[in-house]
């Protein structure tokens, strides 16, 4: 069977390893001598990273990310950044942290409004101006943002999180360094990974799979879901290291290859419901592999990659049968992961959160069209 035509775009440079962070200061100087900073609240590195860019011969104006990013904080952020000059951007922190870094970078060189360029519920119109020059340092192991062309921006008064897009806002460097993810809380590193495993495993599924997404996928998915059943009972520096690659192979993958339902299902879901997107991610897993697979069954398609998903889920988390997906809501369940009816209450309008997620761009590389019925079972599942 011949190739099929594809296309791979990526930061301009990735450095993965330990130690790799130290770069970080004179890379972020050979961009720029007025950095804009954005950052964490629990990373105390960046105080050395700080510190370092002050003897680079920097200034180093400070934005302190408050949760996920919302169309005022980046608006706020943006105020700033025009006001002092900047000339590069460098984002220390989560995938949060590192949305509101990119979009700040994206938008601040241009004269618009950032609801000028919102997809979904925007303008979703090019950026005016190239982005400014863009560092990341992600200091969980999940989302992947320091290699993807968006930012997730949540706009409360549509109770949705959305995102910012444009090819040219991939970073000019992605700084991957695991120590910067050791000792992070017990919560915080399972939803992170449950993020990350998503991440491998959707793209692998996806309708606009390549032949290099599926290498960087089919090593990553086992690999990932080894780490964090690692990660889930103690803290491990090699699985730490791993779940790390994974969360960039993930980002990696994603950019090139799209999502599916699990992640527009949880765009919408997070932004009506405020709850925390690695566990949305983790619960609809099971579920949403269980209605792509019936789809999938009942249009005569091939089973074989779903049959290799859960048969990995299964393999690398010691579940009981090699029906992975139905058993996993049982092995989360275990492990203190809370269900989706927390946040999600009974009366609410899963079939107004069905039609928002049927509009979603994550929706769209979804091997198969899910019907609404279809995605209100799933999460219902998941509650």
């Amino acid at each position: 069977m011949p190739l099929p035509s594809f296309g791979f775009s990526t930061a301009g440079r990735i450095l993965f390893g330990r130690g790799q962070a130290e770069e970080a200061a004179g890379i972020a100087a050979g961009h720029g001598r007025r950095v804009l900073l954005v950052r964490g609240r629990s990373v105390p590195w960046v105080d050395r990273l700080e510190d370092q860019l002050d003897a680079a011969g920097c200034s180093v104006i400070r934005v302190a990310a408050r949760g996920e990013p919302t169309v005022e904080q980046v608006e706020a952020a943006v105020d700033r950044a025009r006001a002092e000059g900047c000339d590069v951007v460098v984002a220390v922190g989560g995938g949060t942290v590192i949305d509101l870094g990119k979009a700040v970078a994206a938008i601040a060189p241009g004269r618009g409004a950032l609801m000028d360029h919102l997809e979904t519920v925007g303008g979703g119109r090019p950026l005016e101006a190239a982005p400014l020059p863009f560092v990341a340092l992600p200091t969980t192991a999940g989302t992947g943002s320091e290699v993807t062309r968006n930012a997730v921006i949540g706009v409360p008064e549509a109770r949705r999180k959305v995102s910012l897009r444009d090819d040219r806002m991939l970073a000019d460097v992605a700084i991957v360094d695991p120590a910067l993810t050791d000792h992070a809380p017990a919560s915080v590193t399972f939803a992170s990974g449950l993020d990350a495993v998503v991440q491998v495993i959707e793209p692998y599924l996806s309708r606009r799979a390549n032949p290099l997404t599926d290498a960087l996928c089919r090593d990553a998915i086992p690999r990932g879901l080894r780490a964090l059943a690692r990660l889930a009972q103690a803290e491990d520096a090699t699985a730490r290291d791993e779940m790390a690659y994974v969360s960039l192979c993930g980002g990696l993958a994603l950019a090139n290859a799209g999502l599916g339902a699990v992640h527009g299902l949880a765009g919408v879901i997070g932004g009506r419901h405020d709850a925390p997107h690695g566990v949305i991610c983790g619960r609809l897993l099971g579920p949403v592999l269980s209605a792509n697979r019936g789809a999938v069954a009942n249009t005569g398609g091939d089973l074989a990659r779903f049959d290799a998903v859960e048969r990995w889920i299964a393999t690398e988390l010691a579940l009981p049968s090699q029906s992975g997906a139905a058993d996993l809501a049982d092995w989360l369940d275990a492990r203190g992961l809370p269900r989706l009816a927390q946040w999600v209450p009974q009366e609410a309008d899963l079939d107004a959160v069905a039609t928002d997620a049927a509009s979603a761009s994550s929706m769209a590389a979804n091997p198969v069209a899910l019907s609404p019925p279809a995605l209100i079972r799933a999460i219902r599942a998941a509650l």
